[in-house]
């Protein structure tokens, strides 16, 4: 019986690894061993806090990812032959491990993502509630049945692994979305090989081997790393039955198209523009305090950050006072105390965001708070944006067409709930929303009238458990089934339909029936 430990071993391992002068590899996970790639090309990770290089991430040759294919095509069939019952007890397992080593992990992402320690940990317990869901494994893959559905005839169904499933995942959740994929298609019987973002691996690779730990079997999980030919690998493998994707639109729409052109299930999670709308009866002081940490928490780096405020009639005498929670915001590196933001991924991001609100500048838009400039003593180097508010923003401005994923918060005004609604069901994302008011009809008609996927009434960031599924929708989502509870079994599995006939006449029937059968 595997004996629990509060620590991985080789967690304090790859943590330790990055106090080296030297800036060391990262492996390859394949067939159950870390194994040292030997490719010529290998990308620089850095602390977005100092830029300083904290490991080199490989470009996986395709002989590489080849060899994790084949190690995930050879342990399908014992795994998808290992009972239901033993699947569940190896979750039952991992989450432990996984809740005992949840600040070490919460520790690799800070170093590698740049968010708060604090908002580390709430990565992994997201995903770590996703891992805890999959050992309700006995009754999620349940199938049914409708017995005498003709005489003597019985008609059941049940749910079956695919194959090898393979997982893309972004950098601004390196926990969290790994854990929505491989956990999900492993418990239901499939294999998986999965890619972690390039820019903060770390965080994964300590989930598979929390993941070998518990017992799952070698080949069930592997991971190789890299850019677009991986990409275009897992999109072309012929062993690859479906993809998981989380990521950008442009990444999103090309993965889904290339990947169903070559017969496989995708599920793909794209960009997003929030809305939050602010009503005149809501709780002034909740209120502000909610926008503030859904808008600049995680630097503004998450698909379901609430990215434009919608104040409606007198609430916009609010927007000052917003202004001044968000002054008060402390930006720093992830891993000081009292810090309420961390870093951007990379200088790039930086730029970029920085770009888009001087669009919105220049396009008419008031600056309300400019947090482009600020300087973190210490950290000269990292590549920070404090909170930052733009008002008087239109909906032509590219700063509101374009997700800006950083730390900027848009401010329009409107004089009526239906003007915030059709502006909302204009835009084309449709991955969340919130409504903030103390008024359950004014919240009941926001709900049903809202074209959005996910909406919060006081919850400003209404990412769902995962008893229920990640249901964003339109241009948020490629796909026809989404991400983890219910849908995500339906995703890693596929229906399979049994009807049979044991006649009542042949328990003791010896001639045999030559007559064209006839229901009844």
């Amino acid at each position: 019986m595997l004996r629990l430990t509060s620590r991985v071993p080789g967690v304090l391992g790859a943590l330790r690894r990055y106090s080296s002068h030297a800036a060391p590899t990262t492996k390859m996970f394949i067939n159950g061993e870390f194994v040292e790639s030997k490719t010529t090309e290998w990308i620089d990770l850095h602390n977005p806090a100092t830029n300083e290089v904290v490991t080199r991430v490989p470009k996986c040759t395709q002989d590489e990812m080849q060899s994790a294919v084949d190690a995930a095509v050879a342990a399908f069939p014992s795994w998808s032959e290992t009972s239901i019952m033993t699947r569940q007890q190896i979750m039952f397992r991992y989450q432990h491990l996984i809740k005992e080593n949840l600040s070490e992990i919460a520790k690799s992402i800070t170093l590698e993502q740049g968010k708060t320690l604090v908002d580390a940990e709430g990565d992994v317990m997201r995903g770590l509630q996703v891992v805890e869901h999959t050992c309700n494994i006995t009754s999620l893959q349940l199938g049914e049945t409708l017995p005498s559905i003709a005489k003597d005839m019985d008609t059941y169904t049940m749910r079956v692994p695919l194959g090898v499933c393979a997982g893309i995942t972004p950098f601004n959740f390196p926990a969290m979305i790994p854990l929505w994929m491989f956990p999900v298609a492993a418990v239901c019987g499939n294999t998986y090989v999965i890619k972690p973002s390039e820019r903060d691996p770390g965080a994964c690779m300590m989930l598979v081997e929390m993941a070998k730990q518990a017992g799952l079997p070698a080949g069930v999980v592997n991971v190789i790393h890299g850019q677009h030919d991986a990409v275009n690998f897992i999109c072309d493998s012929p062993a690859i039955k479906a993809i998981s994707f989380v990521g950008s639109d442009q990444a999103g729409i090309y993965i889904h198209e290339r990947g169903s052109k070559n017969g496989k299930r995708v599920q793909a999670n794209m960009g997003a523009k929030n809305h939050g709308v602010i009503m005149p009866d809501a709780n002034k002081e909740n209120t502000l305090n909610q926008l503030c940490g859904a808008a600049f928490g995680a630097a503004g780096q998450r698909c379901m950050a609430l990215t434009t405020a919608v104040f409606v009639g007198e609430s916009k005498e609010w927007i000052p006072d917003l202004v001044e929670r968000a002054k008060n915001l402390k930006v720093n590196a992830g891993d000081q105390p009292g810090a309420d933001l961390g870093p951007l991924i990379s200088p790039a991001s930086k730029t970029r965001v920085c770009d888009l609100v001087q669009s919105g500048v220049d396009e008419g838009a008031t600056m309300l708070l400019d947090g482009r400039d600020i300087k973190v003593p210490g950290y000269e180097q990292g590549n920070f944006v404090g909170p930052t508010l733009l008002s008087d923003v239109k909906t032509d401005m590219k700063c509101y067409k374009e997700e800006i994923f950083g730390p900027v918060l848009l401010v329009i005004t409107v004089d009526t709930m239906d003007e915030a609604i059709n502006l909302i069901n204009e835009n084309m994302y449709g991955n969340g929303t919130a409504i903030f008011t103390t008024n359950g009809a004014t919240a009941r008609q926001y709900t049903e009238r809202i074209d959005v996927g996910q909406i919060g009434v006081n919850v400003p960031i209404p990412v769902p458990l995962p008893m229920f599924s990640f249901t964003g929708s339109r241009g948020s989502f490629r796909g026809d089934t989404n991400f983890y509870g219910k849908q995500g079994i339906q995703f890693y599995t596929q229906l399979k339909t049994v009807t049979q006939l044991w006649k009542a006449e042949d328990v003791s029937h010896t001639k045999a029936a030559v007559a064209m059968p006839v229901m009844k």
